[in-house]
């Protein structure tokens, strides 16, 4: 099978989730791109009839820290199989007394406070302006919330993330910073993936499961590796069955905007892109710069 055919949904999964049980048929892919290799191979099988592929964000075996993530490497190869909407499994801190641990937050906003990552696909040749005023697929997110609500899972209908550096957890200055944001939960990998998800015009939305409370509040002690880990164990389980139901209940087709963002973003002259860089982002920008 050509690997632009492979599969429309994927699965991206955080700390805890580094394997998807249920697919059919599951092959293990290995996509070369220009970015360098994937964070592992891509598992590509059925769930329920629909063709889904599954990536491990820091690698089987939790090899990559979220500075080191490949995201250019996973969302182009997730690109080029096809792919035209990601739901990315998330551990997350939270920032208010109302969002405890083992809830579910579906974030719709994001406050970007990483500095040394690549966070997009045009650095050479082509410059990008896309649109991230909302940088979660509404669509998409609507349907997680349905199907959460459909299990009795304690869920919050959106929501503004912080997306930090890490690897390092915060200081309780910088967690008391981001509450008097008006920020709800904070987390350190759904950026740059949701930004080069909508420049590759691929959905994205997060399952955001809430872990521990940072470091700001007063009577409970501040987040560990070990409750991190501990918590998001008890919700591994219902993660899968969350996107066993999810998945058979994304339709087909795309009436989002995030199938287009790139139709007025690209600003630079097409007799300037050389065929090598055109030949090198077809799989993001073939539509547009063939």
């Amino acid at each position: 099978m050509n690997n632009s055919q492979k599969a429309k949904i994927a699965v991206i999964g955080g700390s805890g989730l580094y394997e998807m049980e249920g697919l059919t048929g599951a092959e293990a892919i290995n996509v070369d791109t220009p970015y360098g290799n994937p964070s592992d191979a891509i598992i590509v099988g059925e769930l329920d009839g629909v063709s889904v592929a599954f990536l491990p964000r820091h690698g089987k075996g939790h090899r990559f820290n979220p500075t080191q993530i490949p995201i250019r490497a996973n969302i182009y190869a997730l690109k080029s199989l096809g792919v035209e909407r990601i739901i990315s499994v998330s551990a997350v801190g939270s920032l208010k007394e109302e969002l405890t641990p083992l809830d579910l937050v579906i974030p719709d906003q994001l406050i970007d406070r990483t500095r040394l990552r690549e966070n997009t696909f045009f650095d050479e040749e082509v410059v990008v302006h896309v649109g991230l005023a909302d940088p979660f697929c509404s669509d998409t997110s609507q349907i997680i919330h349905q199907s959460a609500e459909k299990l009795n899972v304690t869920v919050h209908q959106g929501g503004t993330m912080v997306v930090m550096e890490g690897p390092a957890f915060s200081t309780k200055a910088e967690s008391f910073m981001y509450r008097s944001w008006g920020a709800d939960i904070i987390g350190m990998t759904a950026l740059p993936e949701a930004k080069l998800a909508r420049e590759a015009e691929i959905c994205y939305a997060t399952m955001a499961w809430i872990t521990d409370y940072d470091c700001w509040h007063e009577t409970t002690e501040s987040v560990t590796v070990e409750m991190v880990i501990a918590n998001l164990l008890k919700n591994v389980e219902t993660s899968k069955a969350l996107l066993r139901d999810v998945i058979p209940c994304l339709p087909r087709e795309r009436n989002c905007l995030c199938q287009s963002a790139l139709k007025d973003a690209i600003i630079t002259s097409r007799q300037q892109i050389s065929d090598d860089r055109k030949k090198e982002l077809a799989p993001i920008t073939s539509k547009y710069l063939s």
